[in-house]
């Protein structure tokens, strides 16, 4: 079992080292939040590229290179994502763990100084970044942005998410949008990085089985010298609605997409998350659901068909690829498979099987310096971290009764279809 412990660095800034000594490397993670709102979206996911770009103490992307092979071929990545109504930036360095180093050196040192030199010292020319990483970066996420479009079922989702939050700030893409990301500058994006310095919350993530403490050191005395005024958002669940919005879109594609969305009922803090949580995987998070059965296997009305649970916002959203001649079908199909489970026809078998599979997933989440850091970041807004022996039993005590009553709570929202012309 990982051990955790977690520290206040500064305001808003906070240090959770999780031990475990089954691995040879180590990872450390800075999670970047601020409130997702739609004139800053774009600008901050540009900046997080261009920050893993260079740094000043290492100028091109050869030189931050060569720093990286220098610690025993660390990486460093860049990612970006939305948890409830936050844009999330993470620059996350991975190594080799301080045990295992030839000369007795630390690499979590040596991390920690280059992820707070990204960060706080990048390659600026004066008052701007580099003209040369922005071009880059803003290439490679106009690039991204492309390629979601052309993945249709990623697109599909995200106009769902856009209808049934249209009114929300989570109806925002974690990246904004293509004609921000363009009109970026040099210039304005530097601006963008101060005020982040100033108004983000930091959220350090050390998984490894050395100790801690050298890197800790490095960051709270890199922000020590920082003029810090954090700010928070409070995330806003996604309501019921008296009307459900539909949405058809026509495009030249070979397979239709039906995504729908429904208002669960319940979002974290509620004791009631975890009765969700299991309620979709028995509706379709598994190949035991009922959705992946009934709707795909035995009836065939669709290529694929899945549900998912988002625990921040309390919403449920099932997504499938079909013929067009089948999409009724399918609306009626996935909505009586919902039907079904809250008149109580959930069997023994679909719950045990489900149990068995969610359990044995966040055990699997448990194999990798990866997966554990994957595990805990995922929880930096549930008021708490729960380990994988915690989660699983919490799964494991929910009973059908509370099952039935998580489907009961399920609202149609939106229904967004994609098909061809």
């Amino acid at each position: 079992m990982s051990q955790i412990n977690r520290s206040r660095l500064c305001d808003g800034v906070y240090f959770t080292d999780v031990r475990d000594s089954r691995f040879k490397t180590m990872k450390l993670s800075v999670s970047i939040i601020v409130p997702l709102q739609r004139d800053t979206a774009s600008a901050n996911a540009l900046l997080c590229g261009v920050l893993s770009r260079s740094c000043k103490a290492y100028p091109d992307f050869t030189a931050l290179s060569k720093k990286l092979s220098s610690l025993y071929g660390a990486d460093l990545n860049a990612s970006v994502r939305k948890a409830g109504d936050n844009q999330v930036l993470t620059l996350s360095a991975s190594g080799l763990d301080d045990r295992y180093t030839l000369n007795g050196e630390s690499v979590a040192k040596e991390l920690s100084l280059l992820l707070c030199g990204v960060i706080f010292e990048p390659n600026l020319c004066g008052d701007a970044f580099a003209e040369g990483d922005v071009e880059q970066e803003r290439r490679q996420l106009l690039e991204l942005i492309d390629s979601e479009f052309n993945d249709k079922r990623i697109y599909a989702n995200g106009r769902m998410i856009s209808l049934m939050c249209s009114d929300d700030i989570f109806g925002i893409r974690r990246y904004g949008t293509a004609e921000d990301i363009r009109a970026v500058t040099p210039q304005s994006l530097f601006a963008t990085w101060r005020e982040l310095l100033r108004t983000a919350v930091f959220e350090v993530m050390y998984i490894g089985d050395s100790s801690p403490e050298q890197a800790m050191k490095v960051f709270e005395t890199t922000f020590a010298s920082i003029d810090r005024a954090p700010q928070s958002a409070v995330t806003r669940r996604v309501p019921d609605r008296e009307e459900v919005k539909r949405e058809t879109e026509e495009m030249n594609v070979a397979q239709s997409k039906l995504v729908m969305g429904f208002s669960a009922g319940t979002a974290l803090p509620d004791r009631e998350v975890y009765a969700s949580i299991l309620m979709c995987a028995v509706l379709g998070g598994t190949a035991s659901s009922k959705l992946f059965c009934n709707v795909r296997e035995k009836q065939s009305l669709c290529y694929y068909c899945s549900a998912r649970y988002d625990k921040l916002k309390g919403f449920v959203v099932v997504d499938s690829g079909v013929q067009g001649e089948n999409i009724e079908k399918l609306e009626a199909g996935v909505l009586k498979e919902i039907a079904d489970m809250q008149n109580g026809e959930i069997t023994d078998f679909e719950i045990s099987a489900t149990k068995m599979a969610l359990i044995n997933s966040y055990n699997a989440s448990n194999d990798t310096v990866s997966g554990i850091e994957g595990w805990y970041s995922a929880q930096l807004f549930d008021g708490g971290f729960k380990t994988i022996e915690e989660m699983a039993r919490l799964i494991d005590s929910v009973t059908k009764e509370e099952i039935v009553e998580a489907a009961r709570r399920l609202k149609l929202n939106t229904i967004y279809v994609l098909k061809n012309q």
